[in-house]
């Protein structure tokens, strides 16, 4: 069952140093790059853009990485 998270809503996701909260930027549905780093997103295998509100970067997710905030 594929999550359901919208543009705007705030979500937590976990990292190498703890949990970050960020928000959700846009669900990527194709092929792109963040930072240099190919994003395999497709219609079947979605990855949500998020932003860190720490830093301001930008990142896609896996929806089963996300929870939301």
């Amino acid at each position: 069952m594929e999550k359901s998270l919208s543009k705007g809503d705030k979500v937590e996701w976990s990292t190498s140093q703890g949990v970050t909260t960020g928000k959700v930027v846009k669900k990527q549905t194709t092929e792109t790059k963040i930072k240099g780093h190919k994003v395999n997103a497709s219609k079947s295998d979605p990855q949500y853009i998020v932003e860190s509100l720490n830093s301001g970067k930008r990142a896609a997710h896996k929806p089963e990485q996300l929870h939301k905030a």
